[in-house]
């Protein structure tokens, strides 16, 4: 008789702890619903801001602002050059060049032009573009207009000559303006037999 209640007790309890499994196992098979998580941004390991973009998107950017500056650049001067060609037609252009050669005799500190007796430039020259002229450099001290025919040009030059003296010398060319542009180049040369400063003006061909 014990021995059958006691059997009796722990098929119960097994029926019991079988209910109470599968009465759980519902609610342990669905998932509870939850809000979608956001995404938070990435963020750099020390200073908690947003994580730098990667350095092939620099790149990027770095050279289209490079092709953007050479295309302002390239419309710069052609934008240049069509303002000349209207301001300075050909028919009427003449513009003047001041070169330099060797340079011993002679430091360039100012160039006055004057065509027809009337100035139409004077330009003072800093040390370092008087050493570019010495490398070879040419500077157009003057560009403008000029109607057909014989025309006078008197270039005066000043600076320091022999001996680091002022001095002070002017060069005269007769042109005769045609039909096309004129270029006249006013070149300083050395001397050096006579240890003086010469100054040439030509017209280039």
């Amino acid at each position: 008789m014990l021995r059958s209640l006691t059997l009796l007790v722990i098929a119960l309890c097994a029926t019991a702890s079988v209910t109470a499994q599968d009465a759980a196992a519902p609610a342990a098979a669905a998932p509870a619903k939850t809000a979608p998580a956001k995404t938070a941004p990435a963020l750099s390991s020390t200073s908690g801001e947003p994580a730098a973009a990667p350095s092939g998107e620099f790149q990027s950017l770095d050279q289209e602002v490079q092709a953007l500056k050479k295309e302002v650049l390239d419309l710069n001067r052609e934008l240049f050059v069509l303002e000349e060609d209207l301001l300075f037609p050909a028919n009427t252009q003449v513009a003047v060049f001041v070169s330099m050669d060797v340079g011993d005799f002679f430091a360039l500190d100012s160039v006055t032009l004057k065509v027809d007796n009337k100035e139409v430039a004077n330009y003072l020259y800093t040390e370092r573009e008087a050493q570019a002229l010495l490398k070879g450099g040419v500077h157009r001290v003057y560009i403008g207009n000029l109607k057909a025919g014989d025309h006078e040009l008197l270039a005066l030059f000043t600076g320091q000559g022999p001996h680091v003296r002022d001095y002070r010398r002017g060069a005269t060319i007769k042109l005769t303006k045609g039909v096309g542009a004129k270029y006249v180049e006013l070149k300083i040369s050395d001397r050096a037999q006579k240890e003086q400063p010469e100054f040439i003006v030509k017209e280039w061909e």
